[in-house]
């Protein structure tokens, strides 16, 4: 980083006790800058009058060693950044002092490695690039635990990995990692990691809430988001809405919907203007004219928290719709006031001409066209049409600012990601709005100081460096999810907001929160949640809550919200293409084109309804391209298919699916019962003449009797090794009316000849069409018999008659004895069951003698 030391002079001969006049200073600003002895304020059109006192000395350092980094104490800090503002508000061209400090350092850049075989976890990051720290201390948790509990180990200030074996393939933890240091500053790190973590199928129901002034215009979007939203798992309730109605009226409405059906709705999704709630009399960007209600979507998301509008009474706000009095429909809450139940996203472009300043004519699109781009942007992310690399850019204009390191929020998220290698600083102001017009990035991070419509650092107008929603969107920033930090622009839902300009650009911008005051915690997203997920954490998360920096100002506040579309969620799986069907008789014939990702299969589903719910058919992932669905009965159906690739990320490993691809609706006039066979009880035994069963069953009407064809095949013999129950066709069993299942016995034969086990398959008749069903699953299965049990200390004598067998026995037992003329070859029974009478039985051959050599056996049979 080059130091401007150039400027000390100049700076020396701009600071003391002197007034220093700005024209172009908003009539109504007013700033105070952090420290007892500097102020600064805009006084109506007088301009800038700035208030120096030396006292701010006291701790003997030189001022250039305070703006370049060289001398850190409570009194240096201050003066650091008091002199950063000036100097950034004065317009001086000094980038390192705007912007020196290194605020990754209040993070712990995160990421992990895994392994399923001897399954382990291994977190890395980075060191402190300022100092060894103290230690590094380890927690774990499960995703819904409301406590990190003791600490998982403590590590030396040296180290930069931990490997956790104390976990399980398929699992996913969530790790925090706090860095202690001996000087003033704590950094803290955060991963949700996983190997092979279970893919989400289902993902409970979003309520997505319409603005109903341009909802025909755009009802071919519309209808394609609601479809999108269930390929990816999410049942839609639409509920269209006036813009002029109230938040009230609104939330009246969510909240039914979700009293109905607490268990299965999850997300709000606004589009368009809907009704905007206001709440509080905070000035949350320090900026004290800006007091008073700010927007609150997070009202929608709360469902049992007590909102009131009788306490504040403020009418000092620098714009009307901050006022906030008793009864004016404006909330008094700065705090949310209960849990936040629902994930909430807004996407609105109401209020969006993209003026470059006050009386210039508009440059953006109509609301209508800015909406009907977003759905379309929407649509190609989500099926892979924009393919941005997974990488993140941090532009930090700010600094420390007091342990409150805005950019921290970058470093930390979007480690867990990427890897802190993948994350690009870029600390030369003018430098974040080029290079993302160039080069895309996943997510992108910039802060600095701003107003409404436009953010210091990031652009290259003025001698500020100012980048303007203009600016934005006519470079198309190439950044899908954004988090930015200054004052004013917050508050949304004001013209040409520089948040809702991110919503507004042609290609990429997706999602954008505030992050700084609150920071956001985003890491969930690295294995597969949405950002609304990450929405509802933030809110959720209280000043002393789960989730820290060592300074969070304003945690839990009502103004923290989410422009973009709440379900989104950061990786793409290509999904399958050219979706075909067949249907006739045998059931429905779906293939489909191959994912152009490297996957582990795809998951089938089918629906009575378009928008769901759909049920998965396929019990294990189908790795070909084409399944047969054989269980479908008459009616009409939707069909969709889902490409599953194990999902590899800066936070291990998971099964991801892509956007759903659906057939057009088939109508099955006649479609056939399904039949289907299982052993239910697939050994029988000769020795107790144990049969086994062949259960047949049916889907569909029981009404009428079915009868069912079958085929018997196996190494045992019909007639001869068993018999069939019943017998009165053979090759045919009836269902009978009323039921919608029979058995078919397999009964062994006591006179079997045979040492060894047989096996009996029996198979459904595979023609469907003139039997008037179809073969489901299982369409055969097999019976094995055994049970047999060999005598020994058998003996025997030759005689002129022929051989006499003699054995060891047990009176009431059957027994059979085998023979054959050659060591190898097949067993001849003698055919002669021999019941036992005493404790030694003799069985005698006759015409067998006069051979030259045979071969016996005795088993036992009953």
């Amino acid at each position: 980083m080059k130091h401007r030391k150039d400027l000390i002079p100049s700076l020396k001969k701009r600071l003391g006790p002197i007034k220093i006049f700005k024209t172009n200073v908003r009539n109504s600003g007013r700033a105070d800058v952090t420290g007892r002895a500097v102020s600064l304020s805009a006084l109506g059109g007088e301009g800038l009058r700035v208030r120096w006192s030396p006292l701010i000395f006291a701790r003997h350092c030189q001022i250039k060693d305070i703006l370049f980094g060289y001398c850190s104490n409570p009194f240096a800090d201050t003066l650091k950044r008091s002199l950063a503002l000036i100097l950034c508000v004065l317009g001086l061209s000094f980038q390192t002092v705007c912007a020196v400090d290194q605020t990754w350092i209040y993070s712990v850049q995160v990421s992990a490695t895994v392994q399923s075989s001897l399954p382990k976890i291994t977190l890395s990051w980075p060191q402190d690039s300022l100092l060894t720290p103290n230690d590094y201390t380890v927690y774990r948790k499960s995703l819904d635990a409301n406590s990190w509990g003791s600490a998982l180990v403590v590590l030396s200030g040296s180290s930069t990995s931990y490997a956790d074996s104390s976990v399980t393939n398929g699992g996913a933890y969530e790790y925090r990692i706090v860095k202690h240091t001996s000087s003033d500053y704590t950094g803290y790190g955060y991963i949700y990691a996983g190997i092979n973590a279970p893919l989400t199928e289902g993902r409970g129901t979003v309520l997505l809430v319409v603005d109903n002034t341009y909802a025909t215009n755009l009802i071919a979007e519309l209808t394609r988001l609601e479809q999108d939203l269930v390929g990816d798992g999410w049942s839609v309730t639409r509920l269209d809405v006036s813009r002029n109605d109230s938040p009230q009226n609104i939330k009246s409405l969510i909240r039914s919907r979700y009293n109905a059906d607490p268990q299965n709705v999850k997300a709000v999704f606004l589009f368009g203007h809907v009704p905007v709630p206001y709440s509080g009399n905070t000035a949350l960007d320090d900026h004290p004219e800006h007091g008073g209600a700010w927007p609150a979507d997070v009202y929608y998301g709360d469902m049992d928290g007590n909102w009131t509008d009788n306490s504040v009474y403020n009418t000092s706000a620098a714009d009307v719709r901050n006022d906030n009095v008793p009864g004016d429909g404006k909330f008094d809450q700065d705090l949310i006031p209960g849990n936040v139940e629902l994930m909430v996203g807004r996407v609105d472009l109401a209020n969006m001409p993209g003026r470059a300043g006050a009386n210039n004519l508009p440059t953006f699109a109509s609301e209508l066209e800015l909406l009907r781009n977003y759905l379309n942007k929407d649509h190609k992310f989500r099926f892979k049409q924009i393919d941005v690399p997974r990488r993140g850019l941090v532009g930090d204009y700010f600094g420390y600012y007091n342990g409150e390191a805005f950019a921290a929020s970058g470093w930390r998220n979007f480690a867990p990601f990427f890897g802190a290698g993948n994350v690009t600083s870029l600390p030369t102001q003018g430098t974040w709005i080029p290079q993302l017009h160039t080069t895309p990035y996943l997510w992108a991070y910039a802060c600095g100081p701003s107003e409404y419509t436009s953010l210091n650092g990031i652009g290259n107008q003025t001698s500020y460096h100012t980048g303007t929603t203009p600016d934005i969107v006519s470079n198309d920033i190439q950044a899908v999810f954004t988090l930015i930090f200054g004052s004013w622009f917050g508050d949304w839902d004001s013209q040409d907001n520089l948040m809702r300009s991110v919503l507004a650009t042609p290609t990429y911008g997706l999602a954008c929160g505030w992050s700084g005051r609150p920071h956001w915690f985003v890491h969930h997203m690295a294995l597969g949640l949405p950002i609304g997920y990450s929405t509802r954490l933030t809110q959720n998360n209280t000043q002393n809550g789960l989730y820290q920096n060592q300074v969070n100002e304003y945690a839990a506040g009502i103004h923290v919200a989410l422009m973009g579309d709440p379900t989104l969620r950061m990786h793409v799986v290509a999904p399958p293409s050219n979706l075909y069907m067949d249907a006739n008789s045998g059931g429905v014939f779906v293939s489909w084109n191959a994912s152009s990702d490297s996957v582990a299969g795809y998951n089938i589903y089918r629906s009575s309804n378009t928008n769901g719910p759909f049920t998965r058919l396929n019990t294990s992932l189908v790795t070909d391209t084409f399944y047969t669905d054989s269980t479908a009965l008459a009616g009409t159906f939707t069909y969709m298919v889902r490409a599953v690739k194990l999902e590899t990320s800066g936070s291990g490993t998971y099964y991801n699916s892509s956007q759903g691809l659906f057939s057009l609706p088939v109508t099955l006039a006649s479609q056939l019962p399904a039949v289907s066979i299982t052993a239910t009880v697939p050994n029988a035994s000769w020795l107790s003449s144990t049969p086994g069963v062949f259960t047949i069953t049916r889907t569909g009407g029981t009404s009428t009797n079915m009868n069912v064809n079958y085929s018997i095949s196996g190494t045992a013999i019909a007639g001869t090794d068993f018999l069939v129950s019943p017998t009165n066709t053979s090759g045919v069993i009836t269902i009978p009316a009323g039921t919608n299942s029979t058995t078919l016995k397999i009964i062994p034969l006591a006179g079997s000849n045979q040492l060894n086990p047989l096996t009996v398959v029996v198979s459904l008749a595979n023609d469907f069409a003139s039997r008037g069903y179809t073969a489901g699953t299982p369409q055969n299965d097999t019976v094995t018999i055994a049970g047999h049990l060999a005598v020994t200390n058998v003996s025997i004598r030759v005689t002129a008659a022929g051989a006499i067998l003699s054995w060891p026995s047990q009176s009431g037992n059957i027994y059979h004895v085998l023979y054959k003329n050659a060591p190898v070859g097949s067993w001849t029974d003698s055919g002669t069951n021999i019941t036992a009478n005493a404790s030694f039985t003799s069985w005698q051959e006759t015409g067998g003698g006069k051979l030259p050599q045979r071969f016996y056996s005795v088993f036992r049979v009953q």
